[in-house]
């Protein structure tokens, strides 16, 4: 299942990862996961939140430019060589991984101990869905994320 994820700029500057962060909070609004990818300017800043239309809502409203974008949360056997199986899976259906980060500190419905879950951005998500799918690999749906 693809989960929808924040992304917005951030100046690469101390501080700068405060304001949307307020906005958030006090919004109400939860993070379930953020990631940051900088250059020398500015960074991308990349979460997963309880209520993704609010937060775009809250955000756009505070002024930032918000793009939502699809991606998968996949449990990955947390074991030496865990995810060389869900990489197995994407190579052999020519699945290219974007980018990807950990979900750190997750619960979810349906967790299993003794596993980590990963957030991977594809070109084609509903092609990485099926290549998964058919090695066996599901992705963890939204609904079933929580705080």
């Amino acid at each position: 299942m693809k989960i929808p994820q924040l992304s917005l700029f951030v100046e690469n500057r101390p501080g700068s990862l405060r304001p949307p962060c307020k906005v958030l909070a006090d919004a109400g609004i939860d993070l379930l996961s953020l990631t940051v990818a900088d250059t020398e300017e500015f960074g991308i800043l990349r979460m997963i939140v309880v209520d993704p239309d609010g937060a775009r809502q809250v955000l756009t409203a505070a002024g930032f430019v918000v793009k939502v974008t699809e991606v998968l949360a996949i449990e990955v056997p947390q074991r030496p060589g865990g995810l060389l199986v869900i990489l197995d899976a994407l190579e052999a259906a020519g699945q290219a991984i974007e980018y990807m980060y950990a979900f750190a500190g997750v619960t979810y419905r349906r967790r299993v101990d003794g596993r980590a879950v990963l957030v991977f951005r594809f070109a084609d998500p509903d092609a990485a869905v099926r290549a998964l799918a058919k090695a066996g690999i599901s992705a963890i749906a939204p609904a079933e994320l929580q705080s």
